[in-house]
């Protein structure tokens, strides 16, 4: 019988790949190291920043890690709008003393360079956000003894997933950090995402392929509600971000638990894209008149979001979160995932005692 995802790790818990810096080599071998399954992030690297990166994993460690692509993206932006966004975003730029990025920095984000890579020296798992790659490309990746994985925010996403050859599906709700991993941006659908439970129920009667849930996930508690709802492994962001390998900026970290910062919300913001970040300052400023314009936004915003963290100033900064960052604990990394694993054997062993009594 062939592998599955999740047998490449002793413990249900994937760390999920940050782009923007977060999940470094550091992170992730200390997250493969104590019996979870640690990622890598490509986005936003160039193809050699990737290979650089797997080589200081495998430097780290000898366990399974997966790498993370961003798929590349339709040509959909109203160039007018982001012109507009940009006259809008001109008082940030004097105020930071710098200029707006150059909106046009690419669509593609290095994918054939990077899946060139990844064919020729191989990793355990290669995951996709923004969308499916076609059956070529998963095929390919399956050649080579590559396991695959697509985010998925919907059960039709899932079956296209599966249906193009996905080993896996890493299954998105509302709750999640960062961008949310849809296949098609679709403004009037903004906000009408499903949570976390609801989706892995739908998904689990639309597919056979494993699931990996994602989204607010904090605890080992939750970890077992989600394996109870039919996933297979539970994927945590915001959870691993505070710990000390990861190489968020130390503003970032701070924000998770910092009383200033009480909520989340989905905007478009600093990316074009939706994401799920702490409000701040820029994202009640700017959120509302944000177009649907990815990855122009982002490398529009990109200029702010570098002086304003040069500047030490968290309210222009994009402080990815999920809803429960509150909940944010300032462990190593291994030592969080032999906690999650405890509190996980702790909830099964309570649920047990309850459906025994």
């Amino acid at each position: 019988m062939s592998p599955t995802l999740t047998d490449l790790c002793h413990y249900p818990i994937v760390q999920a790949p940050m782009a923007g810096g977060a999940s470094c080599p550091q992170l992730a071998a200390a997250v493969s190291e104590a019996g979870g399954l640690g990622f890598l992030a490509a986005g936003y690297k160039t193809a050699d920043g990737m290979y650089q990166e797997i080589k200081q994993v495998r430097g780290l460690t000898n366990q399974p890690f997966g790498v993370n692509l961003f798929m590349p993206q339709p040509e959909y932006a109203d160039p007018a709008a982001v012109a507009v966004y940009g006259s809008q975003l001109a008082g940030e730029a004097a105020w930071y003393e710098t200029q707006l990025g150059d909106p046009d920095g690419g669509r593609d984000d290095g994918f054939d360079a990077k899946l060139a890579i990844l064919l020729d020296d191989p990793v355990p798992v290669v995951t996709f956000t923004f969308g499916c790659p076609g059956r070529d490309v998963l095929d390919s990746l399956a050649r080579v003894g590559t396991l695959t994985g697509v985010t998925v925010t919907t059960p039709e996403e899932a079956q296209a997933a599966q249906w193009a050859g996905a080993d896996a599906v890493c299954v998105q709700g509302i709750e999640a950090g960062g961008h949310q991993g849809t296949h098609r941006d679709n403004p009037e659908a903004d906000g009408s995402g499903i949570g976390l439970i609801a989706l892995i129920t739908q998904v689990r009667e639309a597919v056979q392929i494993p699931i990996i849930a994602t989204g607010g996930l904090m605890r080992g508690g939750q970890l077992a509600a989600v394996l109870a709802a039919g996933a297979d492994a539970g994927q945590f962001g915001t959870a691993f971000l505070v710990c000390p390998e990861s190489g968020a900026n130390l503003l970032h970290k701070q924000a998770m638990t910092n009383p200033l910062f009480v909520r989340t919300e989905l905007t478009r913001a600093f990316s074009g894209r939706p994401a799920r970040g702490l409000v701040n300052r820029f994202m009640r400023e700017h959120g509302p008149y944000a177009p649907a314009a990815y990855p122009q936004i982002h490398h529009m915003t990109s200029t702010l979001r570098k002086a304003a963290a040069k500047a030490g100033d968290p309210q222009g900064m994009a402080l990815w979160a999920g809803q429960g960052h509150r909940l944010a604990r300032e462990l190593p990394a291994g030592q969080l995932v032999e906690v999650l694993a405890a509190e996980l054997a702790e909830a099964k062993d309570a649920l047990g005692a309850r459906g025994a009594a």
